[in-house]
C-alpha cells in the first residue's frame, strides 16, 4: 500500500511541474500584422528564393514565385489553403515536405503569423 502512495505522490509532484512549465512555457500571440510580416518578409532573406511582388529585391527563382499565394487553393504538400498551414508550413517546412529546399528559419511563431498575414495580401 506505501508503494501506492509514494507512486501517487511523485504522479501528482510530476503533473504539477508539468503544469507549470506549460504555463511558463506559454507566450501568447498577439494580433497578425501585415505590414510588419512585410518587413520580415525582407529580414529573412525570402527574396532570395522566391519572387514576392511589391519587395523589390524579391526575385529568386528556387522557391515558387509568391504572386496569388493567397488565391491558391493548396500549400507546399498539398495543404489546405489556411493561416494554420501557412504558419505551419514557416515554421518547419520539413516537417510538411522533408524533401523541400526552403530552411527551417528558426523564426518566432509570432513572425510566422506576421509574415503569413502579409502573404495573404498577395491575391
Amino acid at each position: 500500500m506505501s508503494n501506492c502512495r509514494a507512486l501517487l505522490i511523485a504522479l501528482t509532484l510530476v503533473l504539477a511541474g508539468c503544469q507549470q512549465q506549460a504555463e511558463t512555457a506559454a507566450v501568447p500571440l498577439g494580433p497578425a500584422d501585415a505590414a510588419r510580416g512585410r518587413a520580415l518578409v525582407s529580414k529573412y532573406g525570402c527574396g532570395a528564393c522566391h519572387v514576392i511582388p511589391g519587395i523589390g529585391n524579391a526575385r529568386g527563382l528556387m522557391g515558387p514565385s509568391l504572386a496569388g499565394i493567397a488565391s491558391r487553393p493548396k500549400l507546399e504538400g498539398g495543404l489546405p489553403n489556411d493561416s494554420g498551414n501557412m504558419v505551419r508550413w514557416i515554421l518547419d517546412p520539413k516537417s510538411v515536405n522533408p524533401r523541400t529546399l526552403m530552411p527551417d528559419l528558426n523564426m518566432s511563431e509570432q513572425d510566422a503569423h506576421d509574415i503569413s498575414a502579409f502573404l495573404y495580401t498577395l491575391k
